[in-house]
């Protein structure tokens, strides 16, 4: 259930991120910060069941994580968070296997139907 899924969340912005952090501990997730996709690379070997990160950081950007992790063979689901309403965007996701992708600013109740149902479907699966 909700309580045992961790969830990382991976935003530059610290107003963000707390905000994405928040809906989620409320919502019963066990959370896992990082501000940039550097940092985020060392935590998400650590058990992690759904990866929300945004694509606009520096040094590595969201899709850079992305491949990354694909890189290391890891199928660990990823959100993306943009505020970016570039078209290409959606067939770079598609392309690097993203599981959905979600406009800033993050709306609860999208953000907590989202990471249920990503994780009700890795429960089906294994």
């Amino acid at each position: 259930m909700a309580d045992k899924s961790r969830v990382l969340v991976v935003e530059d912005n610290d107003f963000v991120r707390m905000q994405i952090v928040h809906f989620l501990n409320d919502g019963g997730y066990e959370t896992v910060e990082c501000s940039d996709g550097e940092e985020a690379l060392e935590e998400v070997s650590n058990n992690i069941d759904v990866a929300i990160v945004d694509i606009r950081m520096e040094p590595i950007d969201g899709f850079e994580f992305l491949r990354s992790i694909r890189g290391m063979d890891m199928a660990t689901p990823v959100v993306l968070v943009t505020g970016d309403q570039n078209p290409d965007l959606l067939s770079e996701a598609a392309k690097w296997g993203v599981t959905a992708v979600l406009m800033k600013p993050v709306e609860r109740d999208r953000l907590l139907k989202t990471v249920e149902r990503i994780i009700q479907m890795r429960e089906r699966a294994s």
